[in-house]
């Protein structure tokens, strides 16, 4: 049986006549545990006030799958009082780490006492602050690293594809760039008349403009690789369809190569065909710089979306431009918009930038796009509209996803609070929202819901002046 002199080795007890003590001697039950036994588990109901004499307890909680230390409490203490008094299921999952021995208070028991005795209501009040402060900055640490290591993924997955075809590109060249000075070289040693050459050097130039600059459209360029595939065939190139397609791409006519070739058709060398697979290859290196550069360039977005991001290399706070945040937290989305969202801007041109703290700006727009992408199960349209009005921005951000249930509207802000399973979803992605928009930027939140159109409208104040 608990006793008074176990009791009072907790501060808030001290409070307490001794009358009462004695009661909550008698109401308290008995728990033993094992070492590696569970008291309660994350997500469980609350239980009671738990008053530990002996051993020590662990607490973990689950993040991305993975259960995460986040602390222990050591006899004597007592615990349980956060879930007793928010009526929220255990926000951890509570293991012994010793043999441990405790008593249960139940929560009803604990509330009386909380009722009657105002100073021990409170130093309990005062505790449990505290505690739920140091989970809270612990959970938004581990939501950060977790949001970061999403974002992390989806730019990675989006730097492959660019960075493979770079590769794959400058892998290819070498040999390509060897063989077109092999050509060049067997070209020069007939010592043919200049202007010959001029014609083929004209021809060639033409075509990397074409290929540069995008301009045949794909119908007119697969007619163009048909009809040059058919020239090709009848002239006698072996593999014929490898030239049909960098030719078409670099916008050759059958005419063109009929007056090129007329003079190498009964060449019984090398040169009979020779300058077709010089003008082929020339487009092919050409396509291959082109696509390495554009490579290179996207992964160059990528890494300035990442660093905007971020706002790297910049003060506190900065002249933000909104827009150009809710463009990078996109890119940054890429990867799990791209195959069945359709994302559309309506941006107000005349909006200009604002004084913001852009790093934590881009959190609310990774927040609610995140939001948004998982209300709509990977389908539906995403609308971000954005309109100034006097001193104010105004920022919509629209899914047409299942919508917010009627019943849990008033609590979507609170923290802890959310709809995800165990270890998918902490409860403070909208609370770091509304604490950025209000608390930091002074602007408001606010938001509509119903079956197929939730809208998230977020106000700021242009300036802080």
């Amino acid at each position: 049986m608990l006793c008074i002199e176990e009791l009072i080795n907790l501060d808030p007890f001290q409070q307490l006549p001794k009358e009462q003590l004695e009661w909550v001697c008698d109401h308290a039950q008995t728990v033993e545990l094992h070492a590696g036994e569970v008291l309660a588990h994350e997500g469980d109901p609350a239980h009671g006030l738990f008053i530990l004499i002996k051993g020590k307890i662990n607490l973990t909680r689950r993040s991305q799958g993975v259960e995460i230390p986040i602390g222990q409490h050591e006899a004597p203490s007592f615990f349980g009082e956060i879930p007793v008094l928010t009526d929220e299921p255990v926000p951890v999952t509570m293991r012994a780490l010793t043999n441990c021995s405790l008593y249960e208070v139940k929560g009803e028991d604990f509330c009386k006492l909380l009722h009657e005795y105002r100073d021990f209501e409170r130093m309990i009040f005062r505790i449990m602050q505290r505690r739920v402060r140091g989970l809270e900055s612990f959970i938004r640490g581990r939501e950060k690293m977790a949001a970061l290591g999403t974002l992390a993924a989806g730019l990675a997955h989006e730097l492959n594809n660019p960075a493979a075809a770079l590769v794959r590109t400058l892998g290819e060249m070498p040999a390509a760039i060897l063989e077109l000075q092999r050509m060049n070289l067997v070209y020069g040693q007939r010592n043919v008349e200049e202007a010959h050459t001029q014609h083929w050097l004209r021809v060639r130039d033409q075509g990397y403009d074409a290929i540069l600059n995008n301009r045949l459209d794909p119908v007119t360029l697969s007619d163009r690789e048909t009809v040059l595939l058919e020239w090709l065939e009848d002239y006698g190139v072996n593999q014929a369809w490898k030239l049909a397609e960098p030719l078409a791409e670099g916008g050759v006519e059958v005419e063109t190569l009929d007056h090129l070739m007329e003079r190498w058709r009964n060449d019984d060398t090398e040169l009979r065909e020779m300058g077709l697979h010089w003008l082929s290859l020339s487009f092919e290196v050409m396509s291959m710089i082109k696509h390495g550069l554009r490579g290179a360039e996207r992964i160059s977005e990528l890494v300035q979306a990442m660093k905007s991001y971020t706002y790297l290399d910049q003060g506190v706070q900065q002249e933000v431009n909104v827009h150009q945040g809710l463009e990078d937290t996109l890119r940054l989305f890429a990867h799990q918009l791209k195959c069945s969202i359709q994302v559309q801007r309506n941006y107000d041109q005349h909006l200009h930038k604002i004084l913001a703290y852009g790093s934590e700006l881009n959190q609310v727009w990774t927040n609610l796009i995140d939001n948004a992408i998982d209300a709509m199960d990977g389908k539906g349209l995403l609308e971000i509209t954005t309109h100034h009005c006097d001193r104010f921005a105004h920022i919509d951000i629209i899914d047409s996803g299942s919508g917010i249930p009627p019943e849990i509207k008033t609590r979507i802000f609170e923290p802890f609070f959310t709809t995800k399973s165990v270890g998918h979803g902490s409860g403070l992605g909208l609370e770091t929202v509304r604490r950025i928009v209000e608390n930091r930027h002074h602007g408001t939140l606010s938001f509509e819901s119903q079956p197929g159109r939730t809208c998230f409208t977020i106000c700021l104040p242009k300036s802080n002046k």
